[in-house]
């Protein structure tokens, strides 16, 4: 077995396989030279409770099973967590329908979120102004860089052949299994799961699938409050969703090592490791560029997504979007800190692909959609992907 991209999703697909195949032969390959070098270690770190999603998607599912197995690994494994809780907050009472079908949703999931009245937002988070909060307290942080090289190091441990600085290059399959070329030579494998988020799209056009999506990178910027300003944020604090917009807007997350980060914004990004404003790749570019679905949903979202675009141009801005949840934060209280890409895929009708979407040939496994909640999730979609491979018998290889 072959899995393509060291991120915490091809971790844990690795861990599942090994888990349910002790004798099979496993190879990782890694274009970098770390685990999680993407969205795995640029996220913000918190453990998902799965409020958002729709009730009996795979996001919805695995977030809620997710929440549970990934705590449970962190507390098997001595990795640093807390379950802190979430307040999602209504600042208007113009927003409080919003807020109650949330919590319809929440409870549809089977999750005991419930509704909070302003004394105890004000116990919870005292310089919140809000007139109703949702409070999830299945919700924590965790520093998921950390679960991926624990990850890495049982993997190692039980005998699987992890290679960094490896970039897939070729894929073919054929009637005994499926070749990879690689920058580090040539692979065979009797089948190859693709985890290569950002790239998920290319690796399966490699392979010859045809998903009928693309992978748009969307960046998002954080800022990071000053060591003396950090008391004005316990844990996690979120807006309620804005349904005009497909991301979940600037929030506050206290992360595991005290630093409290504010943001995202959520902006086309024109390379899709492009963790810096003037970040460009004319591949990257041109194949967002000249995608019609991309102009279908650049009209669809135009003036949300120009609000997007200047808050990342404007700190005072995207202060502003803070101070709709605080509003003492001024912008000396802030500082820029780092930025992640989100791999988002986009339907050739121009809608967003809402869900997971892990599709299966013959020869290869490839996971399409893995955007947030999948660090959350990561166990559960390892585990989706093995319960579904076709019947592996004992022994087989991986040979170079």
């Amino acid at each position: 077995m072959l899995i393509v991209g060291g991120g915490i999703v091809g971790l844990a697909t690795a861990l599942a396989l090994t888990e349910r195949y002790p004798h099979l032969r496993v190879l990782l390959c890694e274009k970098e030279d770390r685990w999680a070098a993407h969205q795995t270690g640029r996220n913000s770190g918190v453990i998902h409770a799965g409020i958002y999603y729709r009730p009996g998607s795979l996001k919805a599912t695995m977030a809620r099973a997710g929440s549970r197995s990934m705590v449970a690994f962190c507390q098997a494994h001595g990795i640093a967590h807390d379950l802190c809780g979430k307040l999602i907050v209504a600042t208007t009472p113009a927003e409080l329908p919003r807020l109650h079908a949330l919590l319809e949703r929440a409870q549809a999931n089977g999750l005991p979120a419930r509704l909070v009245d302003p004394a105890e937002i004000r116990e919870r988070e005292p310089y919140v102004q809000a007139v109703a909060a949702i409070f999830s307290p299945t919700t924590g942080i965790v520093d998921y860089r950390l679960v991926a090289e624990r990850m890495a190091q049982l993997l190692a441990e039980r005998g699987v052949e992890l290679r960094l600085q490896t970039r897939v290059e070729q894929i073919s399959e054929h009637a005994r299994g499926v070749r990879v070329e690689t920058n580090a030579g040539a692979f065979e494998a009797d089948h190859l799961i693709n985890c290569a988020g950002l790239h998920s799209d290319r690796v399966a056009r490699m392979a010859g699938l045809h998903t009928g999506m693309r992978i748009i990178p969307f960046r998002g910027e954080y800022y990071e409050l000053v060591p003396e300003r950090r008391h004005l944020v316990r844990g996690l604090i979120y807006p309620v969703p804005n349904p005009a917009f497909p991301f979940l807007g600037v929030h506050f997350t206290r992360m595991i090592d005290g630093s409290v980060h504010a943001g995202p914004n959520a902006v086309l990004a024109l390379k899709r490791e492009g963790y810096h404003k003037l970040a460009f790749n004319l591949r990257d570019s041109a194949e967002v560029l000249s995608y019609p679905a991309f102009w279908h949903l650049a009209r669809k979202y135009l003036g949300e997504g120009s609000k997007e675009m200047l808050r990342s141009a404007s700190k005072t801005l995207f202060v502003r979007s803070m101070q709709r949840l605080i509003p003492s934060i001024r912008a000396q209280d802030v500082v820029p800190t780092h930025a992640g890409v989100r791999a988002q895929a986009l339907m050739a009708d121009g809608q967003l692909q809402d869900d997971f979407v892990i599709i299966h040939s013959t020869r290869s496994t490839h996971v399409c959609n893995a955007p947030s909640p999948a660090a959350t999730a990561a166990l559960e979609i390892g585990a989706a992907i093995v319960e579904r491979l076709p019947p592996l018998g004992q022994g087989l290889e991986t040979r170079k």
